[in-house]
């Protein structure tokens, strides 16, 4: 009934205390007994807070683009932001007596958007369909350095993009184009792998027919090798018999000049004989015929002798009356016949 309360702010909450517009008691989970007719309590949240947003935008090229996405951030100064917002609760403590605390998130997405609409209504649609990160990058450190925020006394956690949307109809359109473009490089594809198997047949059949050329050229090269050996062969041969003729030929005259020679020296040794029987016969006339038998006589063999001596008995026959012959003479002959 005297408008006694107790108040108890937990860990993460910063409360000012503030009595007939001057500042009692202030800090981070405190609590008191205030009189709720002159007593004032600010209460602002320390913990990091969530702000979600979606953003119709236009791009360069007037296209519609749909950006989701969210901001962290977290009240650093609470004394900067209790001076901007009102953050008083009402008598009882359990509420906020003004809309302001609800209105932190929107200041901070309405800076966001500001940045992120410079971005887009400067990019064409398909390059800001694919700069969701540039914009996350982009959007944070100009956020950082927002003196706006600064007045506010919040600092910025994290920026994400879900999703950069364009409108159903462009999306369809896209889709088609992509569709398309995704059929073309298949067609392609499959252009690409037949010219690559043709032109992989083209090169094996050119491998082939190069290789058929180079066997044959190497049986050509094989065949001139063996024709030139056999001419080479050939004309070893011709001049071996060149050179077998030749030496035939040479044979030939040595043998006529031997021949000729032997003619030669037959017909001087013929002149010779004969000269020298001519010598002889003229000696043989000259000698008396005794002399000439005695000579025979002389160099002849007993049995010579006794053939010549029964030659001369038959010439005689018919003026010997009676010739007597012993058988030892006989004997003598027959045995001297038989060790002839």
């Amino acid at each position: 009934m005297f408008n006694i309360n107790y108040f108890k702010a937990d860990s993460s909450t910063f409360v000012i205390k503030s009595v007939n517009g001057k500042v009692i008691k202030q800090g981070k989970g405190i609590s008191f007994w205030y009189n709720a007719a002159t007593t004032s309590i600010a209460a602002l949240p320390l913990n990091a807070l969530e702000a979600p947003f979606i953003f119709n935008l236009q791009t360069a090229d007037f296209q519609s683009l749909r950006i989701q996405g969210q901001i962290t951030f977290q009240i650093k100064n609470p004394e900067k932001t209790a001076d901007v917002l009102n953050y008083n609760l009402t008598q009882d403590g359990k509420s906020y007596a003004s809309e302001d605390p609800l209105k932190l998130s929107d200041r901070v997405v309405r800076n966001a958007q500001t940045l992120i609409q410079a971005k887009i209504q400067t990019t064409a649609m398909r390059e800001a369909l694919l700069m969701s990160q540039l914009l996350v990058t982009q959007v944070s450190n100009q956020l950082t350095t927002q003196s706006a925020l600064e007045t506010l006394g919040i600092d910025i956690i994290d920026v994400s993009i879900a999703a950069i949307t364009p409108s159903p109809e462009t999306l369809k359109a896209l889709e088609a184009e992509a569709r398309e473009s995704i059929l073309k490089e298949a067609d392609d594809a499959i252009y690409a792998r037949r010219k690559f198997s043709v032109e992989q047949e083209r090169m094996i059949r050119e491998a082939e027919l190069e290789t058929d050329l180079s066997v044959q050229n190497k049986q050509q090269e094989i065949e001139e090798a063996r024709l030139e050996n056999e001419r080479a062969l050939l004309r070893e041969r011709a001049e071996i018999e060149q050179e077998k003729l030749v030496a035939e030929v040479n044979a030939e005259a040595k043998r006529n000049e031997l021949v000729a020679l032997r003619v030669e020296n037959q017909r001087i040794q013929s002149d010779a004989d004969a000269y020298a029987i001519e010598a002889k016969m003229k000696a043989y006339r000259e000698l008396p015929v005794e002399n000439l038998k005695a000579m025979a006589l002389a160099k002849m063999n007993p049995e010579q002798l006794m053939a010549m001596a029964f030659e001369s008995l038959a010439q005689n026959a018919g003026k010997i009356g009676e010739l007597n012959i012993s058988p030892d003479l006989f004997g003598q002959l027959m045995k001297k016949g038989a060790n002839a």
